[in-house]
């Protein structure tokens, strides 16, 4: 039986948000008050989890024919980015909650996704992944109608406190990718808390354990099945550019921090000649570095969702060169957050003192977060994919990292 949640409206009475993205902006003011505490004691945030089920969003992109908020892509992203800016660790897993959505759109036929969907906004179930293609140590085995996963997985964002999993295991006999939609609670699932990174610290993102899980016929992602047409292949770039536009909110929120405290916390250096720190010339030029660095990412990653609306709607009809098109599109965007929010999260300190390292403020956070996330899918190579498109004009090759 489904636990009812009190609505946002309930919870905010005087705020009254009308849109899905007032609604983010509303949690994330008020996730903000304790993203410092909730940093340092690491776990669940499941108080703030509870918030994201009662607020409707976690069906903000499901089409209005099946309960949802009916967002496209460029709505979605905005409200992941406002809740980056805020916590990036509720952005992760509410990102790949429309990731997961995304995936069984993509992976699997009507009969089977069209029910995951209205059953996700009328009962307010959150999806976790266990999806970890690098991980093979979950092997699926055949039966006569049904089949069993056993095996473990690593990098389960938000697995913990889910309703349902996108899991992966590796075929036995031919060492096919077999994916599933499975709930959460089925007898042999075991999610484990061992997340403790330096980064990321509330995505609950450690390990699932399957041990002889039966996984019916009807909940394996096999017409069309992962990567098989140009449309399933959007996946990896929703993935990509729900990332990317994390980043941005981390660098944004880095930003707004780093610059509230130079304001009204901020000593202008002895030898700078002024009142205020805020008159200091090498301040005000490091401010503007930051500035055209964020507008730059900011109009790549809006473009880059603008492009994945318009592949999303062609739907089947969509071809290998306008899919391509798409991911070097992202993959832009991507390197250009990643670059900028590594450079604004270490040099925010450089503009505000060394005050601002007090262990207590924890502004080292928005590194923390950004570096432990960008190390899973390494820069390098996505820049050598986009040199072969700027030399070769060779899109990138479609994997679940491109």
């Amino acid at each position: 039986m489904a636990i009812h949640q009190p609505s946002v409206h309930a919870l905010y009475p005087e705020l009254e948000p009308r849109t899905p993205l007032e609604i983010a902006r509303v949690l994330a003011k008020e996730f903000a008050l304790t993203a410092i505490e909730r940093d340092h004691l690491g776990g669940t945030p499941k108080e703030q989890r509870d918030a994201i089920r009662a607020s409707g969003l976690l069906a903000m992109a499901i089409p209005t024919q099946y309960g949802g908020l009916g967002a496209d892509w460029q709505q979605t992203l905005q409200a992941i980015r406002e809740f980056a800016k805020a916590d990036s660790s509720l952005a992760h897993v509410f990102g790949f909650q429309h990731l997961m959505l995304a995936t069984v759109r993509l992976f699997s036929q009507p009969e089977q996704w069209e029910r995951w969907f209205e059953q996700t906004a009328r009962l307010q179930w959150f999806w976790g992944n266990a999806l970890n293609p690098l991980d093979t140590r979950t092997v699926s085995r055949p039966f006569s109608h049904w089949r069993e996963f056993s095996g473990k997985k690593s990098f389960c964002s938000g697995a913990l406190d889910s309703e349902m999993l996108i899991a992966s295991a590796i075929e036995q006999s031919d060492g096919a990718l077999v994916i599933a939609a499975l709930p959460t609670g089925r007898s042999g699932i075991t999610v484990i808390q061992d997340w403790d990174n330096i980064g990321q610290r509330q995505t609950d993102s450690g390990s699932v354990n399957f041990e002889k899980v039966r996984v019916e016929t009807h909940e394996v992602l096999a017409d069309p099945g992962p990567l098989s047409t140009p449309f399933s292949c959007l996946r990896p770039l929703v993935a990509q550019l729900i990332l990317t536009n994390i980043y941005l909110g981390i660098a944004e929120g880095a930003f707004e921090d780093a610059r509230q405290y130079t304001l009204h916390e901020a000593r202008p250096w002895q030898g700078a000649d002024v009142a205020s720190t805020d008159a200091d010339p090498y301040i005000l030029g490091h401010y503007g570095d930051f500035w055209v660095g964020l507008e730059s990412t900011r109009a790549l990653c809006d473009l880059a969702a603008i492009r994945l609306d318009e592949a999303w709607n062609k739907g089947n009809l969509l071809s290998d060169v306008e899919r391509g098109h798409v991911a070097v599109s992202i993959s832009t965007a991507k390197v250009m957050a990643t670059r900028v929010g590594l450079d604004i999260t270490s040099r925010m300190f450089e503009v505000a003192g060394s005050r601002a390292t007090h262990a207590g403020l924890r502004l080292d956070r928005h590194w923390r977060n950004l570096r432990t996330h960008t190390l899973h899918d390494p820069l390098d190579y996505k820049i050598k994919e986009l040199g072969q498109w700027a030399l070769k004009q060779l899109y990138p090759t479609p994997t679940f990292y491109s």
